[in-house]
């Protein structure tokens, strides 16, 4: 089915040295050009972005600091991407959350403006996640084949989630049957059930959340230590304040 366009819908898809939209820089930008009359135009430029590509992003990527270096800086490109998708309704995957806002950060730090007025957003992540459930049900359907006809019996629950993981274990051969891996990768990094902190890739707590994202825990304590005292009276989860206050306990306060 073709998409029904009254102008063109610009895919835009960025790597970057991080997640972080206000920190982070663009490393390469694609975009998908989809005009109203089916045809496609595709725009790809590696970018300089003037700061070490952290390892943990090249992995991700495959983009090194070498293969930029001789790249041209976003400065030097913003006002061609912005005459490229210039009258384009715009869409991607976490495009409105991650690479729309990123890019717009990359306009304004180099003095370009990328407007949104008349714009709109199609984001297919959004889209995929509305439309497919992500309950217990949908799961044990997808990897079981079965229906689970007593949702919200805690029995039933449980049961199937058992089946469920059984599933995912004959499912995936990266799945290791090993519940320390298991735990690994459920946790994801965090240091604390709710995410505010995660581990870096060298054992590091660091905030995960607000205006000290991505700094160390310890850093940020020792800098700011009304910040500890504004999280331990805030209304976080408890086990976010015994994990804080663990940390803060073995720098010596």
């Amino acid at each position: 089915m073709n998409l029904n366009l009254t102008k063109p819908l610009a895919f835009i898809d960025l790597e970057t040295t991080g997640i972080n939209v206000a920190r982070d820089r663009i490393v390469e930008i694609a975009i998908l050009k989809v005009m109203p009359d089916g045809n496609i135009v595709n725009k790809t430029q590696r970018v300089n972005p003037l700061i070490p590509i952290p390892a943990p992003a090249s992995a991700i990527h495959g983009i090194y600091d070498k293969d930029v270096k001789d790249s041209p800086v976003f400065s030097q490109i913003a006002q061609e991407i912005i005459e490229f998708i210039d009258g384009s309704d715009l869409g991607g995957f976490n495009s409105i959350k991650f690479d729309i806002p990123l890019l717009m950060e990359e306009c304004l730090r180099t003095g370009f403006d990328l407007s949104m007025e008349g714009r709109k957003l199609v984001d297919v992540q959004t889209i995929f996640h509305k439309m497919e459930k992500r309950n217990l049900t949908a799961a044990y359907r997808f990897y079981c084949d079965k229906v689970l006809n007593n949702a919200h019996n805690a029995l039933a629950d449980v049961t199937a989630t058992y089946d469920i993981l059984l599933a995912q274990l004959q499912r995936y051969n990266d799945l290791k049957n090993e519940v320390d891996f298991l735990h690994q990768l459920s946790m994801d990094n965090k240091v604390d059930f709710s995410g505010r902190m995660v581990h870096d890739n060298d054992g590091r707590e660091r905030f995960n959340f607000g205006k000290h994202k991505g700094e160390l825990v310890e850093d940020v304590l020792r800098k700011e230590p009304a910040y500890y005292s504004w999280i331990m009276k805030s209304e976080f989860a408890a086990d976010t304040k015994k994990k804080l206050e663990m940390i803060w306990q073995r720098i010596g306060h």
